[in-house]
C-alpha cells in the first residue's frame, strides 16, 4: 500500500485551518504541503502527514458525533533537546498542557494546537 515518498497520515479536526497551519509550521517544524483553507490543509514533517480538517471539510463531516471522543490520543514528535524546545516554545508565548514527565523510556511534555489537539514532544532516554 505504501511506497517510497509516501507519508503516514493522521487527521486532526480543527476549528481554524489557518491557525493550525501557522502553529505547526511556525513552532513544530512542519512544512505546508497543500492549502485548501478554510476547509482543509495538510502539513508534513518527515514521514508524518498531518491532515488539518476544518468544520466544512469532508473529513469533519464523515465522523459521527458519538465517535469523536476526546481522550489521550496525540501525535508523538521526537526531539533531540526537550529542554531547548520547551524554552523556545515558551519564548514564543505557548503554554503546555502537562508538566514535564520523566520515565524509563525518556522525557515528555504535552502541548496543544489552537483547536486543542494534543502533541507530545518526546526525548528518548
Amino acid at each position: 500500500m505504501t511506497g517510497p515518498g509516501t507519508h503516514a497520515g493522521v487527521r486532526y479536526l480543527v476549528d481554524d485551518v489557518q491557525a493550525a497551519v501557522d502553529f505547526y509550521t511556525a513552532h513544530l517544524g512542519f512544512t505546508l504541503n497543500h492549502d485548501a483553507a478554510p476547509a482543509f490543509a495538510d502539513v508534513v514533517r518527515g514521514p508524518l502527514r498531518l491532515l488539518l480538517s476544518g468544520p466544512a471539510s469532508s473529513g469533519a463531516r464523515a465522523t459521527p458525533a458519538d465517535a469523536a471522543v476526546p481522550g489521550g490520543n496525540r501525535i508523538h514528535l521526537r526531539v533531540d533537546d526537550l529542554d531547548a524546545e520547551i524554552s523556545r516554545l515558551r519564548g514564543a508565548g505557548l503554554t503546555f498542557r502537562s508538566d514535564l514527565v520523566t520515565g524509563p523510556g525518556g522525557r515528555q511534555i504535552l502541548i496543544a494546537d489552537p483547536a486543542g489537539n494534543l502533541v507530545e514532544l518526546f526525548q528518548p532516554a
